[in-house]
């Protein structure tokens, strides 16, 4: 028999850990190759490991709740056959190899040190990488029992420790003075909402948590700031109209306003470089490639945002393929974690649902997003040669939400004015 170690493979370049929510196979499981072992979350974006070889699974290397790094091996499988090291002696390692042993060696030691270092009073299962977390910042046994888990079985995660720690070091501190201090008046405690036996209490998920925390966050962080535009949009509507059908027979793929609109934005955004920056610290990044995010609302009530990799270099057809590639597989969760990351600018459809306009919070780290509002028929003063008259016209609202920090309102005004004109400029005689 053989042994293979299933590894916790690569996700995206910008992706290095994942926690592990589920095992879907137990020791002893028989599993096919290709068959799904345990499912990994990484930020907003679930996913299942599968096996590359069909065997039995002999070993867990980690629970549920564990953050595991890419590379790690996560669990172990017995394949038929013999493998190399049940036919062929082990050779003489040599030095370089001797070291490496050796360290991995001092790693193991170090990890066992930090389990026993902190073990719980009350039999409470805590990961290694929480009890390295409190060990290295010097949290006592007490204060981590006390400690309310987001995990499974109220387990303490990463987050959830990283969270402590943040609220204890703003905490304020007491001022020194030369007199001897009075005893501070107790503060009082938020007041507890009391549910009556009516009422339904529910559990906030997973990704309704990571993007609760993510949206403070990001208010916390940037100085919001909102410009509003109308934007006359009867020649696309019309043209779309004209276009649609043949489109859809064509290429298998309906045309929906949003490609027409990200195009634009696309464009936009190459005009005023300045739009798609990041901010970190006092230094600014200015990004190369236009990476458009597409937030997307799922069945449950939580949002994603999937991101479309340059942009500006796709085509209109390109584009909706793209487009209703990430929406569909958004709302059946099969997006992978490289198709989240990585976004340099957001864009959000409120009128989906009906809004006209809205005031989005900003993807951090990014510097700005763009609301599209609810396409209307509304009656409108036309302009032309032969003098004013009172039309219909097809307009909407787009909503520039930006970081004043370092978003004046000029550059604010200046892009999403450029998205209207693009917009409004369209071909109507464009071939697709």
């Amino acid at each position: 028999m053989a042994k293979f170690e299933l590894k916790l493979p690569k996700m995206g370049e910008s992706v290095a850990e994942a926690t592990i929510t589920s095992w879907l196979k137990e020791v002893g499981d028989t599993i096919e190759a290709d068959e799904a072992v345990l499912e990994i979350a990484t930020d907003k974006v679930d996913s299942e490991v599968p096996s590359e070889v069909t065997g039995v699974l002999v070993e867990k290397l980690f629970d549920v709740d564990d953050v595991v790094q890419v590379g790690q091996v996560i669990a172990v499988i017995e394949t038929e056959g013999q493998g190399a090291a049940d036919t062929v002696a082990a050779p003489k390692a040599e030095p370089a190899k001797q070291e490496a042993v050796a360290q991995v060696a001092q790693t193991v030691e170090t990890a066992k040190e930090v389990a026993t270092s902190v073990s719980s009073s009350e039999d409470r299962f805590y990961s290694p990488l929480v009890k390295n977390i409190a060990k290295k910042e010097g949290i006592t046994q007490a204060e981590l029992d006390a400690l309310s888990g987001t995990g499974k079985d109220g387990r303490v995660t990463k987050h959830d420790i990283l969270a402590h720690l943040e609220s204890r070091s703003s905490a304020p501190q007491p001022a020194k003075t030369a007199e001897t201090p009075k005893e501070a008046p107790a503060k009082s405690a938020a007041a507890p909402i009391i549910a009556s036996g009516d009422d339904e209490i529910i559990e906030m998920t997973r990704m309704g948590k990571i993007i609760a925390h993510h949206m403070v966050e990001s208010v916390q962080t940037s100085a919001h700031v909102q410009s509003f535009i109308e934007a006359d949009v009867t020649k696309i509507w019309n043209w779309r109209k004209k276009v649609k059908d043949g489109f859809a027979k064509r290429e298998g793929e309906n045309l929906t306003f949003t490609p027409i609109f990200m195009e634009a934005i696309a464009k936009a955004l190459r005009d005023f470089p300045m739009m798609n920056i990041s901010l970190q610290g006092d230094t600014i990044v200015k990004k190369k490639h236009i990476n458009l995010g597409m937030a997307a609302a799922l069945g449950d009530g939580n949002l994603i945002v999937p991101v479309i990799k340059d942009a500006d270099q796709l085509n209109l057809v390109g584009m909706t393929k793209k487009v209703n590639d990430l929406a569909n597989r958004a709302r059946l969760n099969q997006l992978k974690p490289d198709d989240i990351q990585g976004g340099t600018y957001t864009v959000t459809n409120v009128g989906t649902f009906g809004s006209i306009m809205g005031t989005p919070i900003i993807n951090q780290p990014q510097v700005g997003i763009l609301a599209l509002g609810a396409i209307r028929k509304v009656p409108a003063v036309v302009e032309t040669p032969e003098g004013d008259f009172i039309g219909i016209r097809y307009k909407m609202f787009l909503s520039h939400s930006y970081d004043h920090r370092v978003v004046n309102g000029a550059l604010g005004g200046q892009f999403v004015k450029a998205v209207k004109d693009y917009l409004e400029a369209w071909d109507s005689n464009r071939e697709i």
